[in-house]
């Protein structure tokens, strides 16, 4: 097994923790949101500390239950990471796609996460997320540009979505979830 812990409980092929860090205000709660009950909301407030929620999905036969630890991206709770991180069995990075400093800050955001991680080097699947595409018209980074990255930073992929229109929302966890269940072997 390799970085965060799979679980045999009846029912389930695996249970995984999957961090979701990003600056503040990407968001990062509301594409859970939307992943969750499909709806989109204008008014989600400023993430605390973590919050954390739970869920099932079935991928390819295998039946999982995802925790997603959602960390507050302000930088008065970076100091929580290492503790959040431990455990993890994937990362999801999220950016602006309309906010270039929320992407310029993937290096730190990646280093501080791995850095706390139980695994071999390069085995946590991390994804590169660029949210709000439904602002495509005030982009400022481009999904060539942060795929130029991918190898740099071990991010495996990077998907541009929309929480609000749910475009791509819920490829993003089909993909951390089947990368999980293939580094874990399954």
């Amino acid at each position: 097994m390799v970085g965060g812990f799979k679980i045999q409980t009846i029912g389930y092929t695996a249970t995984f923790k999957v961090c979701i860090f990003g600056d503040n205000g990407v968001g990062k709660t509301s594409l859970i949101h939307r992943f969750l009950t499909n709806r989109f909301s204008q008014d989600t407030k400023l993430t605390i500390g973590v919050d954390i929620f739970i869920t099932d999905l079935e991928i390819e036969n295998y039946k999982v239950k995802l925790q997603f630890w959602d960390l507050g991206g302000a930088s008065r709770f970076k100091m929580f990471m290492p503790i959040y991180a431990q455990g993890s069995s994937g990362g999801i990075f999220m950016y602006d796609i309309t906010s270039k400093s929320s992407f310029n800050n993937l290096e730190g955001w990646i280093s501080l996460f791995k850095k706390n991680v139980i695994a071999e080097e390069g085995q946590i699947p991390i994804l590169g997320v660029g949210g709000k595409k439904d602002l495509c018209n005030y982009r400022k980074i481009s999904l060539n540009n942060a795929q130029c990255l991918d190898s740099t930073y071990s991010v495996y992929d990077f998907i541009e979505c929309s929480a609000k229109t749910g475009e791509n929302v819920e490829n993003i966890f089909e993909s951390i979830t089947y990368k999980m269940l293939r580094t874990n072997g399954l």
